[in-house]
Formats: C-alpha cells, structure tokens, sequence
C-alpha cells in the first residue's frame, strides 16, 4: 500500500509499504476519503501539535472514512472513530472520553492516521454509514462531533442568540447546529470573503455591535478570540474551539471580567458518532456543500498546501 507520512515541518513523502495486518478486535478498512483539519495544518507547518512532536515519520489524518476488506464487516462502508479511549482512566469512568488519559489518537503522537490506503483500525470504533451517506460527508463526520461536542458545552437553550467567529468547516456546522437547535439568530464572524459569504448562505448574518448569549471561537487566533469576548453579553459562555499557533491564547481580562463571562474549552468529543449520523442521514445538516475540493493521495503536498491557504473550505484526499 501507499502512505504519506510527516518527516518534519513542511516535509511529507509518498511511501510504499506492507498491508498492515489487523489484530484481535481489528478490522482492515480501506479508507477512501480523510479531511484535511486544522491540527493536521499545525503538523504539517509546524512539525506538531502543542506539546506533540513529530517522534518518527507520521501518517496524519483523523477525519476518516473508508471500506471494510474482509471479517463479518466485510464490504461495509464505514466512518472511523479516530479515537480510542482506554474507559478505565478517572476521566473515562466520569462520562469524558474525549480528556482520557491514555486515549490513542489516529494521527497522532506515535499512532498513524488514515493518509493511507489501508488501516487495521478496532472494529468498535467503526460506525456503520447509510446508503444516504457519502463517502466524503462520512469523513466530515468526525468535524462535525467535534462540533456536536462544542454545541454541548455552550449548554444552549431555546430562543438564544448565537455568535460564531471563525467561519471554516467546524464554524459552519456550529451555524447549523445553532439554527437547528432553535437560535433566534446566528452571526458570524470571519475575515475571509468567500467563507463569511458561506456562513450567510447558511443562515447567519455578518456580526456588527450585536451581543449574543453564545459565542463560539472557532479560529484559534488572538483576534479571534477577541472578538468573541467583545461580542459576548454579559453573564455569556464563550466556547474555544480554535487551536492556536505557538500553543498560546491571549486576550484582555478586563473584557471577560467585567463581562463575568464562562470561558469554556472544548477538546475532541465524547460518543456522538450515532448523533452525527443520525442528523447527517436525515438531511438536517448540509456536510456535502463543505468540500471545497479533493485530491489523490499522490498529490498530498498539494492538498495540504491548498488546506493550509485556506482558499477554500474543506479539503479532501481520496486514497
């Protein structure tokens, strides 16, 4: 099979090598599309990811769907949960898998991810995916947990007003998710054009001076960050989804404390891969109109340096 793996900062090759052989408990999937996110960005231009390094040439790629190729499962399209919790860590036991404490993570650390033809993946963390869902919106189901996740932690309710900074792939979900969930109104924020011009196509309004009771930061940037505070009420939950650069965020305290906001950081996601689907199945969430363009696994470089210029949306490899 053929793999791309990270070498350092900037420096991913094609390899090729064995068919990877599942264990106990495995399945092989051939994976047939993985998004391009925003971590796999800091890998990629940064060589990791906050504390993380790269140890040894990594395969990236966590937002992953694919074929099952032999066992009971054969011949079943799947999506692949990326990550396996130990549940039997604190946090585990407590109802938080996403903050497990010995969780492996496709793409990862020391574990490979799907940039791949072929993985041997455990058979419990692949979801069965419907007819009515594709390929490439089977990958964008792990994006969309993490916004499923988000949208759980802003604990929302009814005939709130609702503020996304940062229009990207996961900021476009949280609009949905937020119109779905009975907002009375969604503003966004983003300096990009063409993305702020898709967040209008999905229901929300450019943010002016508008103060709302949610907001979502969904860049990682100072700025952004920023500008989620300024647009908060007073007494408001502000939810950091972004990553940042450097692994650093700041912002100025007077804002959020005499605001009295809740800052909020959410990381990963729990179980909600059949929440995902469901909403995905029943054509209540538009995930197709969010890939922005694909490309063969031969052209890595240029998918991630496509993802990276951020000229589109949602960058998809095929491999």
């Amino acid at each position: 099979m053929r793999a791309a793996r990270l070498h350092g900062a900037g420096d991913v090759r094609l390899t090729d090598e064995n068919d990877p052989v599942p264990g106990q408990g495995e399945s092989l999937v051939e994976v047939t599309s993985v998004g391009l996110c925003g971590s796999d960005l800091h890998w990629f231009t940064e060589g990791g990811i906050g504390d993380a390094v790269v140890a040894r040439p990594l395969v990236l790629g966590h937002e992953m769907a694919g074929v099952v190729r032999g066992g009971e499962l054969d011949g079943r399209r799947v999506a692949i949960d990326p990550a396996i919790p130990c549940m039997h860590c604190e946090p585990c036991l407590a109802g938080d898998p996403n903050l497990c404490l010995n969780i492996v993570f496709a793409g990862h650390g020391t574990c490979d991810g799907g940039l791949r033809q072929l993985m041997a993946w455990p058979t419990h963390r692949l979801h069965a995916l419907p007819d009515t869902i594709g390929g490439d919106e089977g990958a964008l189901l792990e994006p969309l947990g993490v916004a499923l996740h988000a949208y759980d932690m802003a604990r929302p309710r009814l005939a709130q007003t609702v503020a996304v900074v940062g229009c990207g792939p996961i900021g476009l979900m949280l609009i949905q998710l937020a119109r779905l969930a009975g907002a009375t109104q969604v503003y966004a924020a983003e300096p990009l054009p063409h993305r702020l011009d898709a967040a209008i196509g999905l229901g929300a309004e450019p943010l002016d001076a508008t103060q709302a009771d949610l907001v979502f930061e969904v860049s990682g940037s100072d700025s952004a960050v920023d500008t989620a505070l300024r647009a908060a009420k007073p007494g408001a939950r502000v939810i950091l989804v972004g990553i940042p650069d450097g692994d650093r965020t700041s912002f100025p305290a007077s804002i959020a404390r005499r605001k009295g906001l809740t800052l909020v950081l959410s990381r990963r996601m729990g179980e909600v891969y059949p929440r995902a689907i469901d909403l995905v199945s029943r054509r209540l969430l538009d995930l197709t109109s969010l890939v922005s363009s694909a490309f063969p696994l031969t052209e890595i470089d240029k998918a991630l340096t496509a993802a990276a210029a951020r000229t589109g949306l949602k960058v998809v490899v095929h491999p």
